[in-house]
């Protein structure tokens, strides 16, 4: 990494680091950011963080000062009325806008600064919302207020946006507007006359645009402001009347190049503050030019926003300031006070250098991503934006979003790339990142691609990340103020350990191999010795502990009693280890004889004790898990206060008595999570039984004790996992490890089981049983995806179906069940 380093401070040395600043960048992290210590933060186009010395300096402000509601005449109130005075101002400076021409109106942030134009703009049925493919959904969202009353809207792409002669006064622009279908609402609610105006001299049309895309990083030509503020009727061929008034929505640029509305009048500038330093959140601002604020209206009024009122008749008289009209409500004037802080930290370092330093970052890891190839020659990364191989970095923000391709031209899932970093401790950012327009530019999707996906039960935030061989969504990485050089190389060395695919070089070294490897060929007849059972564990608490047996009775859905209970929240959602770690707390144990479920638990005093019986005097009611409906049994209120006290949360305890569909089916129809269509299931998240093998456990151990002696930082240290941290219902011992990949069906006693394939692993078995803490070195799933991933998946385990259900049906009705016994052989077949 030094040679690298010396290579990249040759080039951009006097960009980086913040060489004339009190602190550098690495003094900077040393002393500010030790929270990020062996982590890897790329998302700061999501939120940016805060420093130790902001929140020091916030929590000595607020313990030593004390702010009043604002909305009175008392000290405390008359100093944060101050404090809000000076914020205003510096919020303006920070803009370079002149306290004559623009506004600060103090929002919850962004999305609610648009909300506000949107709701309080002049819309007429003259009017027409023009808005640039490349925007947040939060300014699509102004879109219903135009067309709900009357107004046209129009989607366009801007390109080679020149702005010339502004020195001799003249205004002659250059650009090229690329207009999509207009869109207009027959039903739309049109204003009373003499409400809003109607009359096309008077009309009011604005347009928005981000000054940087928060999806491919693209920066738009703040000379925009003018070209469209001046000739948008020539782009409209004299259909499009009245005046321009334009929106830049900057809550993505504001970070690192904030507009200079000096040079560039914006009529509308929207931003939060977290984007900027991090905190505080839930407050941003509308910085609106003074005449732009007057036509804005608004019908509601509260506390704050008039001079009088009276309760019993139609009296009421605002205030003449339009900040004091528009902002409902007491201030959140704690967070007003915090601002400076952060303020104070980017003044330090000024943002010109904060955006000298983010985008030589930015250009480095997009120049090596770009040269990055697979043996074969195939380009790993295609980054998304505008002519992106020909653009200057000073167009482009300190952001980039790509996909990544294997050699044979195939798509690795966002959602791969998102879990393989977060076990490599990288925070990044995947999905269209709320822009619906840009995604949908970039990446190649047509409207009926869209709405097919959407079909296929895709919606944001999912993990549907490739569908009919297009990605749905994209990775983004982006860099902020406290962002190093070495942040910026483990993020690429991430990305050639992980997805780029090289075999044995010339000189012999062997490189990682990460192509969709096949798992094991291993056939029957390299099999040593015998197979057997070496323990069986029922669940019967979908997520809860288990309980070890000698042998177990089988019946129609598995192994009897297994994940045939579960707990869910208040809302219905499902209720597991992952989200509750505390779940690992509630030890179970199933006793036949008695005809009893016991649970217990340290948080409780008493043990809980539930028959086995299908009481039909319980309510019944129907529910979905996981695309599968079924028919659940629920229990009264003791019983649900005993699992509420044990995880310290409500919930309802509730029992599977049969699957409504054998096929497990998502809300669109097609086929969800369940893999196992054929036979009836309980609770269980893919299929009736997990199998694992004790040799292959052993292999993991191995593999994970090597990976820590080449860790420097952890020498002397083991790691060992057992079986059961996977949780698994059978474990056999016996067999070469990972021979169990290649077993089609297989036979233990009399049952007979069909393979269904490997099981998908994921961040539980990091889980550590006895605290119910996630383990920090994120292992073993960190391991096992470093060899036993197959397009997308890190698999271990086998999942299977016990075949001989049908019969197990009749065997039940005649008072006959078939059982495992540990330390039968098990017999299996590749046919």
């Amino acid at each position: 990494m030094e040679r690298s380093k010396e290579e990249f401070l040759r080039r951009f040395g006097e960009d980086y680091g913040y060489p004339n600043a009190p602190k550098n960048i690495d003094e900077i992290r040393a002393s500010e950011f030790k929270r990020l210590q062996g982590l890897v933060y790329l998302d700061h186009a999501g939120a940016t963080l805060y420093s130790e010395a902001q929140m020091e300096a916030v929590v000595k402000d607020l313990t030593s000062n004390i702010y009043g509601n604002p909305h009175s005449l008392n000290d405390s109130s008359m100093a944060t009325s101050d404090i809000i005075s000076a914020a205003r101002l510096q919020v303006l400076n920070y803009f370079n806008a002149s306290p004559k021409n623009y506004i600060c109106i103090f929002t919850s942030g962004a999305t609610a600064a648009l909300k506000l134009v949107g709701e309080g703009f002049p819309w007429s049925r003259e009017s027409c919302y023009m808005y640039t493919m490349e925007n947040h959904n939060s300014v699509l969202g102004i879109r219903e207020y135009a067309l709900d009353r009357g107004a046209t809207a129009l989607a366009v792409d801007i390109e080679n946006v020149k702005l010339h002669g502004l020195r001799d006064g003249t205004n002659e622009s250059s650009v090229r507007i690329l207009k999509h279908s207009v869109q207009r609402r027959a039903e739309a609610k049109f204003p009373q006359d003499g409400v809003r105006c109607t009359l096309s001299d008077n009309a009011y049309n604005l347009f928005a645009f981000p000054s940087e895309c928060n999806f491919s990083g693209q920066k738009f030509c703040l000379d925009l402001v003018k070209v469209i503020k001046d000739d948008a009727q020539k782009f409209f061929e004299g259909s499009q009347v009245g005046q321009w008034m334009v929106l830049v929505d900057a809550a993505k640029g504001s970070a690192t190049d904030p507009p200079d509305l000096a040079r560039c009048p914006a009529d509308f500038v929207v931003f939060s503050f977290y984007k900027i330093f991090g905190y505080p959140t839930g407050l941003g601002a509308l910085v609106v030019r003074t005449e732009a604020a007057r036509i804005l209206t608004t019908t509601y009024f509260s506390g704050g926003t008039v001079s009088a009122s009276i309760a019993d008749i139609d009296f009421i008289k605002r205030r003449e300031r339009i900040e004091q009209v528009l902002e409902d409500g007491t201030l959140s004037f704690l967070a007003i006070a915090s601002i400076r802080h952060g303020f104070n930290i980017i003044d330090t370092l000024t943002t010109s250098a904060i955006s000298r330093h983010t985008t030589s970052l930015a250009t480095h890891v997009r120049n090596m991503m770009m040269d990055l190839k697979h043996e074969n020659g195939v380009n790993v990364c295609r980054v998304y934006g505008r002519d992106i191989a020909k653009v200057s970095s000073l167009d482009l923000g300190p952001t980039i979003t790509f996909n990544l391709r294997r050699a044979d031209g195939s798509w690795y899932g966002y959602h791969e790339v998102e879990t393989l970093a977060s076990l490599s401790g990288i925070q990044l950012r995947t999905g269209c990142f709320c822009n619906p327009g840009a995604c949908a530019k970039y990446l190649g999707l047509s409207h009926s691609d869209l709405i097919s996906n959407y079909e296929a039960g895709h919606v944001c935030w999912d993990d549907k990340d490739v569908l009919c061989g297009k990605p749905t969504g994209a990775v983004r990485i982006s860099f902020g103020y406290m962002s190093t050089f070495e942040d910026a190389e483990k993020f690429l060395r991430f990305l050639e350990i992980s997805f780029v695919e090289k075999h044995k070089s010339s000189n012999g070294k062997c490189h990682l191999c990460t192509e969709a490897v096949p798992l094991s060929g291993i056939g029957w007849q390299q099999l040593v010795g015998n197979v057997r059972l070496k323990s069986i564990t029922i669940y019967p608490v979908k997520s809860c502990a288990g309980f070890s047996v000698s042998g177990w009775p089988l019946s129609n859905m598995g192994l009897k009693y297994d994940r045939e209970w579960l707990l869910k929240g208040p809302s219905d959602e499902i209720l597991t280890q992952k989200k509750v770690p505390e779940m690992c707390y509630i030890r179970t144990f199933v006793d036949l004889e008695q005809g009893k479920l016991f649970l217990e638990s340290q948080r409780c005093k008493e043990k809980m004790q539930i028959s086995l019986a299908k009481n039909s005097s319980c309510e019944m009611e129907e529910m979905n898990v996981y695309g599968q409906r079924y028919e659940v049994m629920t229990y009264d209120d003791e019983v649900n206060m005993w699992f509420t006290e044990a995880i310290a949360r409500p919930c309802t305890f509730v029992r599977c008595l049969s699957s409504k569909k054998r096929s497990c089916m998502n809300m669109v129809g097609r086929e969800g999570l369940c893999r196992d269509s054929k036979s009836k299931l309980t609770f269980v998240n893919e299929a009736q039984i997990l199998l694992i093998s004790e040799d292959s456990v052993h292999d993991l151990n191995s593999r994970l004790n090597s990976n820590i002696q080449k860790d420097c930082s952890c020498s002397g240290q083991t790691v060992l996992v057992d079986a059961m941290r996977f949780r698994p219902n059978i474990v056999i011992s016996g067999a070469k490890p990972y021979v169990e990949d290649s077993w089609r069906s297989l036979q233990i006693g009399e049952a007979h089981f069909v393979s269904l394939g490997g099981c998908n692993r994921c961040q539980m078995i990091n889980l550590d049983q006895q605290s119910g803490q996630v383990r920090k070195l994120k292992e073993p799933l960190a391991t096992l995806a470093s060899y036993r991933r197959v397009q997308g998946k890190i698999l271990f385990g086998v999942l299977l179906r016990y075949e001989d259900c049908i019969m197990e049906d009749e065997e039940e009705k005649n008072g006959k069940e078939r059982w495992l016994q540990v330390d039968q052989e098990v017999y299996p077949s590749i046919d």
